[in-house]
């Protein structure tokens, strides 16, 4: 279903994106003072916003993450070929959010049980992953897995916790792309409701 909506999107966003200089990668602010984290749970620009919601997340970029090709694009991506899964890359500030909420966050809005599948997506490239630099991150994402094993809350967990190796930026135009289209299809049918339904999980980190 997406990917009928991209090639859509595509269309009308590539000429869009060469004339809106803010979305270009050339005019994006410096954040090399920010601590990153990394995630992959299906539509990348289900994740991007959800992620943009909290307080202390200074930016979410969409990207892919996973694979072993260098600088894949959508298109190879979308079609299995790369290893790579949708991803995003979150600048936060580790004084205000820590990287345990994070982690809180991305168990809580996708469900971590079904395999290469969120919602309508389906293919390796939505498969969920949660990402670590280092051996502290591995462990508070370790921990989640076993409470939420532990406690029932699934009865499998999917997720895979790997090493971060690469992330690639995707194209400018996935970027923000549910602020930008809000009336888009699959954005009103899948996106806003995705982040809707973890607002309500996590009132108390979202953005006032």
């Amino acid at each position: 279903m997406k990917n009928l909506v991209v090639i859509l999107a595509v269309l009308f966003s590539v000429n869009a994106c060469g004339q809106d200089k803010r979305h270009t990668t050339s005019n994006v602010r410096n954040l090399s003072k920010y601590q990153t984290a990394y995630f992959a749970s299906g539509c990348f620009w289900c994740v991007e916003a959800v992620f943009e919601s909290v307080e202390g997340v200074i930016e979410a970029e969409s990207g892919y993450a996973g694979g072993e090709m260098k600088n894949p694009t959508y298109a190879l991506v979308s079609a299995g070929k790369t290893k790579h899964a949708e991803a995003v890359k979150v600048y936060y500030d580790s004084s205000v959010v820590s990287f345990e909420t994070l982690v809180d966050v991305f168990f809580n809005s996708h469900d971590p049980s079904t395999l290469n599948q969120q919602g309508p997506d389906r293919g390796t490239q939505y498969r969920s992953i949660a990402f670590y630099s280092t051996e502290a991150e591995k462990k508070v994402i370790i921990d989640k897995v076993n409470y939420l094993l532990e406690n029932k809350v699934y009865s499998k967990v999917t997720t895979e916790v790997i090493p971060f190796r690469a992330f690639y930026r995707a194209e400018d135009y996935h970027q923000n792309y549910e602020k930008r289209y809000p009336n888009d299809s699959y954005v009103r049918a899948v996106s806003i409701p995705r982040l809707n339904a973890f607002k309500r999980k996590m009132p108390e980190v979202l953005k006032k």
